[in-house]
């Protein structure tokens, strides 16, 4: 009797009902609290605190730097690709019926993999077409004889960061295509195979890595565990929430840094202009992972912001390339576009969402002047972040919003790994105890 040789698939993700080549749809918004009425505010009133000089403006006040690494943030803005694009105009005024996400509210990569090497065959390796593009050498994402971006969501090029997380995304693609051939899997089905298995480590990072650090691992284990209190979509008829997509998770903004230093002994620059995107990465912006995530054998990262309701100069004044023209001057700030667009979709103020939610709302004199009690719901996460928590994660309103939407978009998905096969690990090698982002990059 020959003896057989077994071939053990490393990476092999089993899901039901591949849809590697399914059209991109987009999506519905909706409302975690609809019974709850809406705040009202004068735009001057949100013009005021969103400009240079405002109540938004960082550079007013001391803004120390928080816990968790510099990069952080990115990784978030990131999964905001994924699952939210809101192409409506900036103003105080929104057609709310009318909004719709041009992404799928799915935590599925649908921007690294668009329509698949079929539906998408310019983002592929025509010489391997279960590969993804990058530049020749690989230190850079696949450009036009223009430079723009061979990407499915040009947003992943606006700046530095992004872009190379992007790109890191490309390649572990890429690395698992390699691993998945090398053990034996059949040409014509290394790319879905590859793309599963991307996307399922992913999620994983989402669930076990970047959400525990943004809202602590006692509340992702309680909803693991217990089940959600506020957003749980049946399968297939997911959402995203207005006061996730307009207010808690715009929380990024403000741990971003005014400076930043992408590669050791080089030059600190701000985020904008000098780290702006759409074009090719100059030699003096490629990046050091090591300088904005912790990683193994290095010395600690530069460290993201401190949450407290104040966005840095770059993010306060933004420049013509990041806004185009505006109609008025205010809307070059990100924290005056954070507060009218929780404005213009009629979301409730954050005091009232905390008394729904049972929690203790904080104190007039803790969200300061001129709310008086009543407080856009996006500033109020940022507040509620600095006096519940130190500022370093989200606390439990803004927390209990951002957390309760990510995995209850994994559960209504039958493609993840939480409803598909509950009990997987990563097949990638970690460094620690347990894979991580910095095992990813």
């Amino acid at each position: 009797m020959t003896a057989t040789t077994v071939h053990t698939v490393r990476d092999q993700c089993l899901a039901p009902g591949r849809t590697v080549d399914a059209p991109s749809a987009g999506a519905r918004y909706g409302r975690m609290f609809p019974d709850l009425p809406p705040l009202v505010v004068d735009p001057e009133v949100l013009y005021a605190a969103g400009t240079p000089g405002g109540l938004c403006d960082a550079t007013s006040f001391p803004s120390p730097a928080g816990h968790e690494a510099a990069g952080w943030p990115f990784f978030g803005q990131l999964i905001a690709h994924d699952i939210t694009a809101d192409r409506s105009p900036v103003g105080p005024h929104a057609d709310v019926v009318a909004l719709r996400n041009a992404r799928s509210p799915r935590l599925d990569l649908e921007m690294i993999h668009a329509d698949g090497p079929v539906g998408a065959p310019y983002l592929y390796d025509a010489d391997d077409p279960a590969k993804l593009l990058t530049a020749p050498g690989g230190r850079d994402l696949p450009r036009n004889s223009q430079g723009t971006a061979l990407i499915g969501d040009p947003r992943n090029d606006v700046h530095v960061f992004v872009a190379h997380l992007h790109l890191a995304f490309l390649h572990a693609h890429n690395r698992l295509v390699d691993r998945l051939r090398a053990d034996g899997v059949p040409e014509d089905d290394l790319f879905p195979a590859a793309k599963r298995a991307l996307t399922w480590h992913y999620q994983w990072i989402v669930v076990h890595d970047f959400l525990p650090r943004l809202v602590g691992r006692a509340m992702v284990a309680d909803i693991l565990a217990l089940g959600p209190r506020w957003f749980a979509p049946r399968p297939g008829e997911a959402f995203i929430p207005l006061e996730f997509a307009d207010a808690a998770y715009r929380y990024g903004h403000g741990q971003i840094r005014h400076r930043y230093r992408l590669q050791p002994d080089g030059p600190q620059f701000p985020l904008f202009p000098a780290l702006f995107g759409h074009g090719p990465i100059p030699p003096e912006h490629e990046l050091d992972w090591a300088l904005i995530f912790d990683m193994p054998g290095r010395p600690p990262a530069q460290r993201a912001k401190r949450l407290d309701g104040g966005l840095p100069a770059s993010l306060i004044a933004l420049p013509r390339e990041v806004t185009g023209d505006v109609p008025v001057d205010a809307y070059r700030s990100l924290a005056v576009r954070d507060l009218l667009r929780g404005s213009a979709t009629a979301l409730p103020a954050g005091e009232v969402v905390a008394e729904a939610m049972g929690v203790r709302p904080l104190a007039p004199d803790e969200t300061g002047e001129p709310w008086a009690g009543r407080t856009p719901l996006w500033l109020y996460v940022l507040k509620e972040a600095q006096h519940r928590e130190g500022g370093d994660r989200l606390g439990p309103v803004g927390g209990r919003i951002v957390a309760e939407v990510l995995l209850g978009l994994l559960r209504a998905d039958s493609g993840s790994f939480l409803v598909a096969d509950p009990g997987w690990r990563p097949t990638l090698p970690a460094h620690g105890p347990h894979f991580g982002l910095a095992d990813l990059l």
